[in-house]
């Protein structure tokens, strides 16, 4: 009879420790269960913060263009300059929506092979700013239909990102005007 108290303890100490581990993600995440408006969602965004990574880093007036092109495709067309003196850039890619998500979940086709999950956390009543990141990645974009943003919501959607599991810490602003560059808190741009 003594192997079956041990044997009763082991299970309850492995459901505290599936409990708890359970419990344990980084911050209360604030989930909108409301789908999102694709048709509404379409048309410009201009990044005012991201994680820079290799592909957007050192870039200025970088903004996104959505362009529903199907019920559940999205062409998206990325433009950036490198330098506020450098010509405009563009890249272009195509996002298939996962139907089950509530229009959150995309999938990105760069150069028509390299697939890129992306998710919209968080999108204003207005559809003025919205929260992204890329799941299982240490990636996130602040994104707005304005350029500029004012400092107060800037810190608030810093607030719902890191509530939301991104890194808020390395988040860096994109500068939008020249006059932005050399400000704390904004990246530098690639070329002068």
């Amino acid at each position: 009879m003594p192997l079956f108290p041990r044997v009763v303890r082991l299970a309850l100490l492995a459901c505290l420790l599936a409990l708890m581990a359970g419990c344990g993600h980084r911050g209360a995440v604030r989930e909108d269960p409301a789908a999102l408006d694709l048709p509404r969602f379409m048309g410009t965004w201009n990044v005012i913060a991201h994680v820079p990574y290799f592909a957007e880093r050192g870039h200025v007036a970088a903004r996104y263009e959505y362009a529903l092109r199907d019920t559940d495709k999205v062409g998206v067309t990325y433009h950036y300059r490198e330098g506020f003196d450098q010509p405009g850039q563009t890249r272009e890619a195509r996002a298939s929506v996962k139907g089950d998500s509530g229009n959150r979940e995309w999938t990105l086709w760069f150069v028509g092979v390299v697939p890129a999950k992306w998710r919209i956390r968080e999108v204003a009543p207005d559809y003025s700013w919205a929260l992204a990141d890329y799941p299982g990645r240490d990636m996130g974009w602040i994104l707005a239909r304005d350029p500029m943003m004012d400092d107060a919501l800037y810190q608030d959607l810093v607030k719902r990102a890191r509530d939301h599991g991104i890194n808020a810490r390395q988040l860096v602003r994109v500068p939008q005007l020249p006059q932005q560059v050399g400000t704390p808190g904004f990246g530098e741009p690639k070329e002068p």
